[in-house]
């Protein structure tokens, strides 16, 4: 067994010190929702449940989905988080693929309260990841990870929009919302980040982007849009519940289409996949 460096604050065993889990208790496709709650919400649609752990917002179940093992994360709120929680997933599994499923705020016309938005860029406002990479690094999704969110978002059919994520490190004044009591810097960023066609707000994809790029993994994020902020709309009641069903079942299926995918590669001895190979997914 390897020295632990001693400048990583880990237990002594090989349990991760904020997600308490161990090798062998995740699977290589899991999903990464934000809100710990919905990680149960996530498990009622597995056939069968193999482990459940849950330590501070951390709220992990790993079991069987179409006869698929498939893990979910919880990450909590923000890239710092995200962080944590990649680390130490990463330190745990081979090669994981990534599927972020959240909320966010929806910049641009068109787009209906309830939709879908497939990251596939994004803008790294937070400083997270200003650690790992240089100021002007791209955070991009996998392409094929975003292939597999379209595809299953229309066989679901479930509306979809592709483009850029505006990744944040707050909710309020780091979004640009005015704040009675506070001061805030940049008022007018939402309007700028619409100028410049970002499609969304939200708060963790760049760090699962970059963080997933340099390990050499596969990610995606595909969020439903639960605010308009050009208009103020706000979803609420049944709306936020299918709003969020269609979310999560759409990351469900990605991760089965990305594991078909990865077997087609396979068996063409293709070195990366193309759209050739949907054929015999098809069949």
């Amino acid at each position: 067994m390897p020295i632990a460096d001693y400048r990583v604050a880990l237990p002594d065993s090989e349990r991760q010190y904020h997600i308490a889990l161990g090798p062998g208790e995740l699977a290589e496709y899991i999903l990464l929702p934000g809100d710990p709650d919905r990680t149960e919400r996530i498990a009622t649609r597995f056939e069968s449940v193999e482990l459940r752990q849950r330590h501070r917002e951390f709220a992990s179940v790993t079991g069987t989905y179409r006869g698929r093992r498939i893990s979910v994360v919880s990450t909590g709120i923000g890239t710092d988080n995200v962080e944590i929680a990649m680390a130490e997933i990463l330190a745990i599994t081979t090669r994981p693929t990534f599927i972020r499923i959240g909320s966010c705020g929806v910049l641009q016309d068109g787009i209906e309260l309830g939709e879908l938005v497939v990251t596939t860029g994004a803008v790294r406002l937070e400083a997270t990841t200003s650690y790992y990479v240089h100021e002007g690094y791209p955070a991009v999704a996998d392409y094929v990870a975003v292939a597999a969110l379209v595809e299953a978002a229309h066989r679901l059919g479930h509306t979809a929009h592709l483009g850029i994520t505006a990744t944040a490190p707050g909710f309020f004044g780091a979004q640009g919302r005015p704040i009675a009591q506070l001061p805030i810097r940049f008022p007018d960023l939402a309007a700028e980040m619409r100028r410049q066609k970002v499609v969304n707000f939200e708060m963790e994809a760049s760090a699962v982007l970059v963080l997933a790029g340099l390990a050499g993994c596969r990610a995606g994020v595909v969020c439903t849009a639960y605010a308009q902020r050009p208009t103020g709309r706000f979803v609420t009641g049944e709306q936020k519940d299918r709003a969020d069903a269609a979310c999560i079942d759409t990351g469900l299926e990605a991760l089965c289409l990305l594991a078909e995918m990865e077997e087609a590669v396979h068996a063409a001895g293709a070195a990366h996949w193309r759209p050739s190979l949907w054929a015999p997914l098809a069949s």
